[in-house]
């Protein structure tokens, strides 16, 4: 009886060790490992999850089209200028919005396509309106937003 828990343990380690799912370097197709080939020296001391979500990645950025591929490279540049506290941020928000439900995405997604559809100069506006609520207007039109559907998207920001 021993025996048998003890052989049933060793299998369940190995199938929950980093290295049961790990990727190795020669698996990767030829388009995999061109995409990846800078972190080649690191890849065997990368996580297997880190390593299959690279994977991953670099199939999705070998079927893409070149005009897909530069706007992928425009928001990655992007993304690596800003500072560590405006991605932990934007991270946090990220993770809030795929906590909502899909029909409370679907409404924001919509929400920020009409917003983005406006001019330049009455998104400013907009911005700017908000910006000069006083405290408490500026908090009942964030509980507004929240009842439209929304919750945990909006922020109080007074002090930017």
């Amino acid at each position: 009886m021993i025996r048998r828990w003890t052989t049933v343990l060793a299998f369940v380690a190995a199938l929950t060790s980093t290295e049961a799912f790990a990727v190795a370097w020669d698996d990767l197709s030829d388009s995999q490992r061109e995409a990846l080939s800078k972190y080649r020296s690191q890849w065997p001391g990368f996580s297997s999850e880190q390593q299959q979500r690279l994977a991953a990645g670099a199939q999705r950025w070998s079927t893409m089209d070149p005009e897909s591929r530069a706007t992928l490279q425009k928001r990655f540049t992007r993304w690596q200028s800003l500072s560590p506290e405006r991605r932990a941020e934007l991270t946090r928000r990220f993770e809030q919005f795929k906590s909502l439900s899909p029909e409370q995405q679907q409404k924001l997604r919509m929400r920020m396509q009409n917003f983005r559809n406006l001019s330049p100069e009455q998104q400013r506006h907009l911005r700017d309106r908000f910006r000069e609520l006083s405290p408490q207007q500026r908090s009942q039109a964030l509980d507004r937003m929240k009842e439209r559907g929304s919750p945990g998207m909006y922020q109080d920001k007074r002090n930017e």
